[in-house]
């Protein structure tokens, strides 16, 4: 396995690991899962949805997946209108739909990751090698949400 690193004007811009030298095993994506914490005083969370941002192919996208049984059994008077709204929202951000339509997707995924403490909250950020950012967030999806 080696590493080949792109130099921009003397700045390290991309990272590739190859193996064998048979070209790219994947391009860096970052990952954070949103969680969904209906009281926040108590620290509880759903996880309902995945943010995937892919620098390398000006990828960033959502995918959500709300299971209300949980949100429930966390707290029966959960608004869980209001959290698919809030989900929807995230969705449009990452489509680059409103306000950010002239943001570019680093800029929103970073937007997104923020913390904050409301009852959609991001978790940590992580990161992978993927040649399909689309599909990941799918694979993410179903192995961590669903």
């Amino acid at each position: 396995m080696t590493e080949h690193l792109t130099h921009m004007a003397g700045q390290l811009t991309e990272r590739h690991i190859t193996r064998d030298g048979r070209g790219t095993a994947g391009d860096v994506y970052e990952y954070a899962l949103l969680r969904i914490v209906p009281r926040v005083e108590r620290g509880e969370c759903v996880n309902a949805g995945v943010l995937v941002y892919c620098r390398a192919k000006g990828y960033v996208g959502a995918r959500t997946h709300l299971d209300e049984a949980r949100l429930l059994a966390l707290d029966p008077r959960a608004d869980v209108e209001g959290v698919r709204a809030a989900l929807g929202a995230v969705e449009r951000v990452c489509g680059a739909g409103g306000q950010s339509a002239g943001d570019d997707p680093g800029k929103r995924f970073r937007w997104l990751v923020a913390p904050r403490s409301a009852v959609v909250q991001p978790g940590p950020v992580h990161t992978g090698l993927t040649g399909d950012p689309e599909a990941e967030a799918e694979r993410l999806l179903d192995l961590l949400v669903r």
